[in-house]
């Protein structure tokens, strides 16, 4: 074998022992000579295996609570000498330095405790040194060295080892040393990120090894990947994978319906990232009905949502749409196994997790990373700029109106009536076409726009949309105010009774 070493001695020093057994008894089997420490050491003896204590070769014990172990030169003079400098082989001999072929290390769970809730102590004591430094020695020497860095690369070490009688080629030495590279890279980003959560220190750290190959990215011609663990977020019931554009869907969709967590069955479709139907229902099934009325040719396709369980005459409903995505908190016995028809069709039960507070994308030759919009506009903020004030039924609707609009793509225009979408015009380059898109929508879904409300994502510069809201029937506006020219939308509101309110939020989304 081209480049190959065989290991004659190893170091493993771990925290998770599952799955070592069958490594350690493999290595005996081939001769290794087997150093260790700590609880790793008891683990070996107690499989009745021979091994070496470290401190046998350090004359140093584990110090200062465990804290030190393996922290000095004989040990890391084993791992990092070049087998081929015959200086080095000569330093070796001198300070009477073991050779360590392999290291086998699995590092304390630092973020695991943090996410647990553990006091700063305990985390600061999850904090590895000496596994870190193996790692990094053993990856760096990856000529003569092989480094196994986690737990999940247990099964992939010990087939190399019995494949080969224990002997490792340069390649996967060297592949090897990548892995150890990635685990380090990011234990200590998950640590900088958390002395940063108080300090802010302008930098910009992300790092995840859960990572899935898409089977493409928004176009068949284009590479995608998604980072991150969707087991955490959803249980999958059904279906196909999610794609690239299905996840962005779906990332749309668990953003909208979080602003009607705990309300009344509310129900959402939605397609390239922007709702195209959603409604406020006394049941899911009225409310997946309303949401449906608003756009039942955009909906073909979609990715649909619920803030409740959706039960068997929902699920009836649903089954007559083709839709690639159906989110709920859980799926009736019934409900899923009609829905489980279509075998394509994506389940998912979402799952109660906190998720980030920051949005990353990427903007030239860096990125860009800005906090969330995480404020809902409620009654109370709002600021009544009009004579004339919104009746309980229109204040309701606008702040319906509100949250959607926060979630469609700026320039956007909102009509609601009765807690539902009539439409919305989305992604427009001017706010008066925005908004006459929406009436035209609206008009063409057979809507009556008598009554009907209106949410803007920014202020109106110009009288203009007021006034072509009020010739379309609508009879009150939501919308962020602070132009310097807000008082002629007054005037026109104030001439027409229309009711007019600021929330002195905008929510352009980009």
């Amino acid at each position: 074998m081209s480049n190959s070493k065989k290991i004659t001695s190893a170091l493993i020093s771990v925290f998770s022992k599952e799955g070592l057994a069958p490594i350690v008894k493999k290595l005996n089997e081939q001769n290794v000579k087997i150093y260790s420490t700590g609880g790793t050491e008891k683990f070996i003896n107690d499989l009745g295996i021979e091994v070496i204590a470290v401190e046998d070769i350090t004359d140093y014990p584990s110090i200062l609570g465990g804290r030190v172990k393996t922290l000095h030169p004989k040990v890391f003079g084993g791992i990092l000498n070049r087998q081929d400098n015959e200086s080095d082989v000569a330093e070796m001999e001198q300070y009477n330095i073991p050779q360590l072929d392999a290291v086998i290390v699995d590092l304390y769970p630092f973020e695991k405790t943090v996410a647990s809730g553990a006091s700063e102590a305990d985390i600061i004591e999850k904090i590895d040194i000496g596994g870190i430094s193996l790692i990094r020695a053993a990856a760096k020497n990856f000529k003569d060295t092989i480094c196994v860095s986690s737990v999940d690369d247990y099964a992939e070490f010990l087939e190399l080892i019995s494949a080969n009688d224990g002997n490792i080629s340069l390649k996967d030495r060297k592949r090897f040393a990548a892995k150890s590279f990635n685990v380090s890279s990011n234990y200590d980003t998950a640590i900088f990120n958390y002395f940063n959560k108080e300090e802010k220190l302008s930098a910009f750290k992300i790092s995840e090894i859960n990572g899935q190959e898409l089977r493409y990215g928004e176009n068949p011609h284009q590479k995608g990947y998604f980072f991150g663990n969707l087991d955490e977020m959803f249980t999958k019931l059904h279906g196909k994978e999610l794609s690239y554009n299905n996840l962005l869907d779906v990332d749309a969709a668990v953003n909208l319906m979080n602003e009607f967590k705990g309300e009344d069955p509310t129900f959402a479709i939605l397609k390239h990232n922007n709702a195209c139907g959603i409604a406020q229902r006394e049941t899911v099934q009225q409310a997946y009905l309303a949401a449906l009325a608003g756009d039942s040719v955009s909906a073909f396709g979609g990715i649909l949502i619920s803030n409740v369980e959706i039960d068997e005459a929902t699920a009836n409903e649903i089954h007559d749409l083709f839709c690639e995505v159906v989110i709920a908190p859980s799926f009736s016995a019934k409900a899923q196994e009609t829905l489980e028809g279509k075998k394509n069709r994506i389940l998912l039960i979402q799952k109660e997790i906190a998720l980030p507070s920051t949005t990353v994308r990427t903007c030239l030759n860096g990125v860009l990373v800005q906090d969330k919009d995480t404020i809902t506009d409620s009654a109370k903020i709002l600021t009544h700029a009009t004579n004339n004030k919104p009746n309980s039924t229109e204040l309701e609707d606008l702040l319906f109106a509100s949250k959607i609009c926060k979630h469609t793509k700026s320039n956007t225009i909102v009509l609601v009536k009765g807690k539902q979408l009539c439409a919305s015009g989305t992604g427009q380059t001017s706010r008066v076409d925005a908004l006459r898109q929406a009436i035209d929508k609206a008009k063409a879904f057979n809507f009556n726009l008598e009554g009907a409300v209106l949410a803007s994502d920014a202020f109106f510069p110009f009288p203009d949309c007021v006034e072509i809201a009020d010739n379309a029937g609508i009879t009150a506006v939501i919308q962020p105010g602070g132009s310097i020219k807000d008082q002629l939308s007054i005037d026109y509101c104030n001439s027409h009774e229309m009711a007019m309110v600021f929330t002195g939020t905008r929510h352009f989304k980009h």
